[in-house]
């Protein structure tokens, strides 16, 4: 990968493995707009970025080197060696072949903890439309304004400080439902010292889990989500019902206890069970495999 700074922008060649689409498109991140195919606007770290992908290059918009370096690198995990992932993954079997060819440009983000977990724990039975609604509300309610890009206003997601004022009635006037206590108890958890988001990439992954698992409304599957699209945890394998009906289509050919499809996937794909995920998911969702 080579980049370099032209005005406000810096651009990118040589960047293998990597499609835009399929990265903020496979059910990770909420804080997107679709312009086109390979246009988009994203928003993370308090930073507003547009990225216009071609066959050749990839211009990202409104940022320099430094930021790019800093934040949009590994946001986007654009170091990681997904060559040698797929490889090895596309060698188990002909399932993650087809799933691998069909997603390689996908890359998992290293988010924002704390957005990443409210993010998901609005993800609970909505839609995507729905959940990028969400928290967009939130956003110009309790975060502050960053620019205004294609007629557009951008905000940035509240820290946990500025979310802790709300009340209840003003995070469901936001149209969190009933996921609105379970936003104020992650609040409270970590201010108090209770829930240590910082400190979760140094624990054990268990560890982790558990410590996600303290906040009301945080059941395994959000906890996973977060420790694989925030922490880094790339062994873990966040199974929804979407996941486990995949899998069941793919590998079991029956009803299948959730801990037995984590245990399968800990044994057969390992330290890189989070990218089998997001490959089959991806993969499945499209061709409409397993509904």
């Amino acid at each position: 990968m080579e980049y370099r700074q032209v005005e406000d922008r810096v651009i990118v060649t040589g960047l293998q493995d990597f499609d835009i689409k399929q990265t903020v498109e496979c059910g990770q991140c909420f804080r997107y707009i679709k312009l086109t195919d390979y246009n988009y606007i994203i928003v993370a770290f308090g930073k507003v970025l547009k990225i216009v992908q071609m066959s050749n290059q990839i211009i990202f918009y409104h940022t320099k080197v430094e930021e790019f370096e800093n934040i949009w690198i590994p946001y986007f995990d654009l170091e990681k060696d997904y060559d040698t992932i797929k490889q090895n993954l596309s060698a188990k079997d002909e399932i993650l072949r087809n799933a691998v060819s069909y997603g390689a440009g996908i890359h998992i983000l290293q988010q924002d903890v704390w957005e990443c977990l409210i993010s998901f724990i609005i993800s609970q039975n909505k839609q995507i439309p729905h959940i990028k609604q969400v928290i967009q509300n939130i956003s110009e309610r309790f975060g502050e304004k960053i620019c205004t890009l294609e007629d557009c206003d951008f905000y940035s997601f509240p820290n946990v400080e500025q979310l802790w004022v709300a009340t209840e009635e003003e995070i469901r006037q936001c149209k969190a439902g009933f996921r609105a206590p379970y936003i104020l108890d992650a609040c409270q958890k970590v201010l108090s010292g209770e829930v240590n988001l910082t400190q979760l990439s140094s624990m054990s992954t268990e560890k982790a889990k558990n410590e996600l698992l303290k906040i009301k409304g945080v059941g395994p599957k959000i906890a996973d989500c977060v420790l694989l699209f925030a922490v880094g945890k790339h062994e873990v394998f966040p199974t929804d019902v979407w996941v486990k009906r995949v899998m069941e289509y793919f590998y079991f050919k029956e009803d299948t206890q959730i801990g037995k499809i984590h245990q399968f996937a800990a044994d057969y794909f390992g330290s890189r069970a989070g990218f089998a995920q997001q490959y089959l998911f991806y993969y499945a969702r499209d061709k409409k495999i397993g509904k």
